[in-house]
């Protein structure tokens, strides 16, 4: 399996949509302290299934829901979705691809309920 795409909205620090392309072998996440790159892997954890509010940093599950700024308002909803790749290099047909989304609306907002959170969008998709 071999995570693809990244793409996060809404979640932590990530107000606007922020896509990261992955490509084998190693991906380092760089930058000054406070910039997020913790949160990156909070997104991935979040979408893969993290339940608990610790596995992801937080005290409780709303709050990985951007909270606001003083220049930007607080956002009802994070989203991350995910694609994997499940192609190894020398199989034969390829094994396909999978996309999965993890929406989180902020209670009491016009955009759901929040609880349960499920997961939509998950399945494979077969190529070739």
């Amino acid at each position: 399996m071999f995570l693809k795409t990244l793409q996060i909205k809404g979640f932590k620090s990530f107000a606007d949509v922020a896509t990261l392309q992955l490509e084998p072998g190693v991906t380092v996440v760089v930058g000054p302290n406070g910039s997020g790159k913790s949160n990156v892997v909070d997104a991935i954890g979040w979408v893969l299934g993290a339940q608990a509010p610790s596995a992801v940093r937080s005290q409780k599950m709303d709050d990985v829901i951007f909270a606001g700024s003083a220049k930007r308002p607080a956002l009802g909803r994070a989203e991350v979705g995910h694609w994997a790749d499940r192609v190894l290099e020398h199989s034969f047909p390829p094994l396909g691809e999978d996309r999965c989304t993890s929406p989180r609306p902020r209670p009491g907002r016009p955009d759901g309920p929040a609880e349960p959170r499920q997961r939509s969008g998950c399945g494979s998709q077969l190529t070739g």
